[in-house]
C-alpha cells in the first residue's frame, strides 16, 4: 500500500505489526478526531484500554504488536491511530520502517512500508476508521518533530511540560497479564498458483468478517440464501507504477473481480488481453483523478488472466473472487466509482443515488438456472445514464449480480422492499460445493477498497 492509500479490512480482530524497534503508540478518537480522555491512549505504561478493545501485546525481535478488536469497539470511537515514536534519533534512522495487519488466521490484511521519513519522532503510520458499516485500514505517515507531545497535543491531550505524555496513565481496571504472541510468518512472495482457502473457523472463534465498502447483516424481511456461484481463492496483489501489462496465472477460469486503486490525475484505462494479446472489452475508462474502482472479468480457460494498465501515477491491483463482492441489504451502502454487488434475497427494488457528473451504467446478470461456473449469463442492462440521479430498479430474485460498470463518482444503495425468496434451497449457479454461506466466503477474502 502507498501513502495516503486505504483498503477495508475484515472486522475482527486484527493484530497490528509495528517494525523495526519503534514504540508503539495507539490513540482512540471520537468522529472530532479527539481522545475523549488519557484512557484513550493505549502505550506501554497503559499497554490495556480500559474497554479492553485494544492493548498493547508487547515486542518480539523488534517488532511491537497491538490488537484492535474492530468488533467490539465502543460506537463513539470513528478511528484508531497506530503511532510509532523514536526515544533517540529520528524515524528516517529507522530501518525497515512498516505497519502490518494480520487477520486471526495469520494473513496479511494490509502493509505500509514507510519510504520517506525524516527528522521526525513520532509519526501516524496508519490509522483504522469506520467507513460504511465496515473498517477500513490507511496507511498516513504524518511525522511530528515536536514528538508524542506534538501529536498528543493535536488530538485533545492536555500534555503537561514538566511530565512526558507517555507518564500520564489512566487508571482502569487491573491490566490482565500479556499472553505471549507468536507472530505470523512474513507474507509469501506472490506466486503462480492459488492454494484453495482454509476452511473456515468456528463462528464463537472469529466473528463474520466485513466486505467492501460494508457487508451489513440480512435484515430479518431479507431471506438469506446460500451463495455458491464462482470458485473462491486467494486474491493476487501487484503494484507498480504508470503503464503496465500485468499476467496472473494459475486462476480457476470464469468470473473474477479485478479491484484498482491510482494515485494520480491523468487517464486511467483497463483491457483484458486476447489470446492474440489484443485489447478485449474495456473494463476502465476514466479521466477522475486517484481513481478507485473494482470491475467484472473473465478468466480464460487455461487460468491465465493478462490485463493492460494505462495509468499514470503508482497504482495497486487485485484480483478477487465473486465473494469478495458487497453484499446488499436494506442497509445502505456509500462509496464511489464502479463496483461489483451481490443480491441474495427475494424480489426487491434497488435505490441508486448518484452523484457523478458523466455515466452511469449498471448491468444485471441473473444466475438463477445458470450452472456454468466459468461464464456468466447475458446481462441485462437497467441504468445508462449522465450526471446526478436517482434511479430505482426492479430486482429479480436472486443469486444476481449488480456490476456498476461505470461510476465516476460517489453513490449510495440500498434494498428496499425486499421480499421472502420463493425457494432458498434451490439457489441456483455452480460454485465450490464446500461454499454454502455467503458471509463464510467473504470470511476467506480480502480486498481493496476505499
Amino acid at each position: 500500500m502507498i501513502k495516503g492509500g486505504n483498503a477495508f479490512v475484515p472486522t475482527v480482530p486484527l493484530r497490528i505489526a509495528v517494525r523495526n524497534g519503534v514504540d508503539v503508540t495507539a490513540l482512540l478518537l471520537t468522529e472530532q478526531g479527539r481522545v475523549r480522555g488519557d484512557g484513550d491512549i493505549v502505550f506501554h505504561g497503559a499497554p490495556v484500554h480500559p474497554s479492553g478493545v485494544v492493548r498493547l501485546l508487547g515486542d518480539e525481535n523488534g517488532t511491537g504488536w497491538l490488537e484492535v478488536g474492530l468488533t467490539a469497539i465502543e460506537a463513539d470511537i470513528a478511528r484508531v491511530l497506530v503511532v510509532g515514536s523514536t526515544e533517540s534519533g529520528a524515524m528516517r534512522d529507522v530501518q525497515g520502517l512498516a505497519v502490518e495487519a494480520f487477520a486471526p488466521d495469520g494473513t496479511s490484511v494490509a502493509r505500509y512500508e514507510v519510504t520517506d521519513a525524516g527528522g521526525e519522532t513520532a509519526m501516524v503510520l496508519a490509522e483504522l476508521y469506520r467507513r460504511a458499516g465496515g473498517w477500513k485500514f490507511r496507511a498516513v505517515g504524518q511525522g511530528y518533530v515536536n514528538g508524542l507531545a506534538g501529536l498528543a497535543t493535536d488530538h485533545g491531550v492536555d500534555v503537561a511540560e514538566e511530565t512526558p505524555v507517555q507518564t500520564q496513565a489512566p487508571t482502569p481496571a487491573p491490566v490482565p497479564a500479556v499472553v505471549p504472541f507468536q507472530a505470523p510468518p512474513p507474507p509469501p512472495v506472490p506466486a503462480p498458483g492459488f492454494a484453495p482457502p482454509p476452511a473456515p473457523a468456528p463462528p464463537v472463534a472469529v466473528p463474520p468478517l466485513a466486505s467492501a465498502p460494508t457487508v451489513p447483516q440480512p435484515s430479518v424481511q431479507q431471506a438469506h440464501v446460500p451463495w455458491t456461484f464462482g470458485a473462491v481463492f486467494e486474491p493476487y496483489t501487484k503494484t507498480g507504477r504508470d503503464n503496465d501489462v500485468i499476467t496472473v496465472d494459475g486462476l480457476p477460469p470464469g468470473p473474477v473481480i479485478v479491484g484498482l486503486s491510482i494515485r494520480g490525475d491523468g487517464y486511467t484505462g483497463l483491457w483484458p488481453l486476447t489470446r492474440f494479446n489484443k485489447e478485449g472489452d474495456t473494463l476502465v475508462n476514466s479521466t477522475e483523478d486517484d481513481f478507485q474502482g473494482r470491475v467484472l472479468t473473465l478468466v480464460p480457460g487455461n487460468g491465465r488472466l493478462r490485463l493492460q494498465l494505462k495509468a499514470e501515477g503508482p497504482w495497486q491491483l487485485q484480483v478477487l473472487p465473486l465473494s469478495a463482492a458487497t453484499l446488499l441489504t436494506e442497509q445502505q451502502v456509500e462509496s464511489r466509482g464502479p463496483d461489483v454487488l451481490l443480491h441474495t434475497g427475494g424480489v426487491a427494488d434497488l435505490a441508486l443515488h448518484y452523484k457523478g457528473d458523466d455515466n452511469l451504467i449498471v448491468n444485471l446478470y441473473e444466475l438463477a438456472g445458470h450452472d456454468d461456473p466459468t461464464t456468466l449469463p447475458t446481462d441485462d442492462n437497467v441504468v445508462n445514464e449522465i450526471g446526478k440521479r436517482r434511479e430505482t430498479v426492479p430486482l429479480p430474485e436472486g443469486p444476481l449480480i449488480i456490476h456498476m460498470e461505470m461510476a465516476d463518482g460517489p453513490w449510495k444503495a440500498q434494498l428496499k422492499r425486499v421480499q421472502p425468496h420463493s425457494a432458498p434451497q434451490n439457489a441456483g449457479g455452480g460454485g465450490l460445493a464446500n461454499v454454502t454461506d455467503i458471509r463464510q466466503a467473504q470470511g476467506k477474502s480480502w480486498w481493496g477498497r476505499r
